[in-house]
């Protein structure tokens, strides 16, 4: 029972609806302008998830093989930090799941394409390859890029635009126009922000530590006073990409996104008081949860205004 807990512990739960939040933004703006495909869509939830996994594993088995995960974190106990599991089973583990995101992808791509090896399905798959190596790269390996400062840009790129945008064209059957499909970069960007201060408020909690292990993140670089400013003008930065995008496109019903804002607003807030502490694992599932419910309110106020729009042609039609 143990070794099964500290396996679901290793997947780390809590950061999934990143995940989820991008795929959903994504299907919510092929809704948008086109008509989505939910065997697609599930398709890349189920990669978009797998390659989370993947990269909650690696950095797993990188901090630990490096020291960082030692006695003197302040964040939950790691799985192999915990000693129940060993490297080599997360090794295993970590390739399963690189096997297991090159098999899923590779089944949308084929699915989203009709069968057809053509540009778009090389192009996907190249980004899929990539999406993997950065997995891995995070914190495996000599020039580890999380270990660099570099680790806020990735999850930005893979979490944003990546994510959201390719779950918006493979439901698209690969339509985008840069004169009607160009406001989807905001939403996409506007995610992108968000999952980049998820990793924000993990590396503020771990911040003396991970000094002390001689892993440069950027609130070891630059303080955590900056940090925090920061993290203020990541959350800041996403809130304009939605307002730009809404004065485009804005009708009542996506005041409902105006309730995760609200615990937004409570967690930037609660964040700014609070020195680095084991508080932080709060605020880490709090964003996170935030993120999913902003994407959810995104999707389902699409579905109040198309059937508001429904109720209205009937009407004329009478």
């Amino acid at each position: 029972m143990a070794l099964i807990k500290t396996w679901i512990s290793a997947f780390r739960l809590r950061t999934l609806p990143l995940a989820s939040a991008a795929v959903l933004t994504g299907l919510a703006l092929a809704d948008t302008f086109y008509s989505a495909n939910w065997s697609i869509t599930l398709l890349c939830w189920l990669t978009a998830v797998s390659l989370q996994v993947l990269s909650n594993l690696a950095n797993d088995y990188g901090d630990f093989m490096k020291g960082t995960d030692n006695d003197k974190r302040i964040g939950n106990m790691r799985a192999l930090q915990s000693g129940i599991i060993k490297p080599a089973a997360m090794l295993r583990m970590v390739i399963f799941f690189v096997l297991l995101s090159l098999c899923l992808g590779t089944t949308l791509l084929w699915q989203a394409t009709h069968g057809q090896i053509n540009y778009a399905f090389a192009a996907f798959f190249a980004l899929g390859l990539a999406a993997i190596a950065s997995a891995i790269k995070y914190t495996i390996g000599k020039n580890a890029y999380g270990y660099a400062g570099l680790g806020d840009i990735f999850v930005f790129i893979f979490f944003g635009p990546v994510a959201v945008i390719g779950t918006f064209l493979l439901n698209s059957g690969m339509r985008f126009t840069w004169a009607d499909n160009w406001p989807i970069l905001l939403p996409a960007t506007a995610i992108g922000l968000l999952c980049s201060a998820v990793l924000n408020v993990n590396n503020i909690r771990d911040i003396e530590n991970d000094k002390n292990s001689g892993k440069f993140t950027l609130p070891v670089i630059w303080g955590e006073h900056a940090a925090k400013l920061y993290h203020l003008l990541l959350l800041a930065a996403s809130a304009i990409c939605w307002l730009i995008y809404f004065r485009f496109d804005f009708y009542l019903p996506h005041a409902l996104m105006l309730i995760p804002a609200f615990i937004l607003i409570i967690h930037v807030y609660q964040l700014w008081q609070t020195p680095p502490s084991v508080v932080y694992n709060r605020f880490l599932k709090q964003l996170s949860v935030a993120t999913l419910l902003l994407a959810a309110a995104f999707y389902f106020s699409l579905g109040l205004i198309k059937a508001f729009q429904l109720v209205q042609a009937i009407q004329l039609l009478k």
